[in-house]
């Protein structure tokens, strides 16, 4: 079942054409701490993250991530920023108090100090400083809005970088990974041959890790591990190919 971002509002899931897109999904940290620096930034009740919980890239900026290697991550100690929430969750509404209610307040203190006593001192007609710095409802909702355009383009800005990063990968070939192992001797001629049967696969497919694979992809990744598990280590650790871990392929053949 696809993964749903664990973020109010947003409606991405983990699936084949939300990663054209661009967008990236993460699990919330381990860390205790850190986990409920991003459950806060949620700004859910109650809401406590699970194991499988995730945020999709487009709640994160882009400095967040680290996009050095094939695979995107993100830095140590990012937290989600990016949300869009209702105008009344953003901002808390503020207590207003005015010149008269200052004036009041002394009143109210002589009578519980003698109870004989009335306050005489009658409050003068004062003007409202307070709406002169108070922002119309409807430049609060135009702020918000821009603030949500601008949070869109830099979600465009990073699925077209990701687009043309995925563009890049996708030239790699089965042919050209074979010829990079052949050449460092990590694989023979005969299994070089046995290899090119699966010449056609579409190798970025595999860096998807959270779908399944297809029968083409298992045979390709236990062929290779089964008779060159130097060959397989190269490329894994290399990130020249991510491929499934080993445990992965034995949970395969059993």
């Amino acid at each position: 079942m696809p993964q749903y971002c664990a973020a109010n509002f947003c409606s991405n899931r983990r699936t084949v054409d939300v990663r054209t897109r661009g967008i990236t999904f993460h699990k919330f940290p381990k860390d205790k701490d850190m986990r409920k620096k991003w459950e806060a930034s949620l700004q859910r009740e109650r809401f406590t993250a699970s194991n499988s919980s995730v945020l999709c890239s487009e709640h994160f900026k882009r400095e967040d991530f680290d996009r050095t290697g094939q695979i995107v991550r993100l830095r140590d100690g990012a937290i989600p920023s990016i949300f869009s929430f209702p105008a009344d969750l953003q901002r808390p509404e503020k207590s207003r108090m005015t010149v008269t209610s200052i004036k009041v307040e002394p009143c109210l203190s002589v009578a519980s100090q003698d109870t004989t006593e009335t306050c005489t001192s009658q409050p003068q007609p004062q003007p409202n400083d307070d709406h002169g710095y108070a922002l119309p409802a409807s430049l609060t909702a135009v702020t918000a809005k821009l603030k949500e355009a601008l949070a869109r383009v830099e979600s465009l800005e990073r699925e077209k970088k990701n687009a043309m990063a995925r563009e890049k990968r996708a030239k790699t070939t089965v042919q050209s990974l074979l010829g990079d192992l052949s050449d460092k001797k990590l694989i023979n001629k005969k299994l070089r041959e046995r290899l090119e049967l699966y010449s056609d696969l579409q190798l970025d497919f595999l860096e998807n890790q959270g779908h399944e694979y297809s029968k083409e992809h298992r045979e390709f990744a236990l062929t290779l591990h089964l008779h060159s598990p130097k060959a397989y280590k190269y490329l894994r650790d290399t990130g020249k190919l991510p491929l499934p871990h080993p445990h992965t392929l034995q949970r395969w053949l059993e």
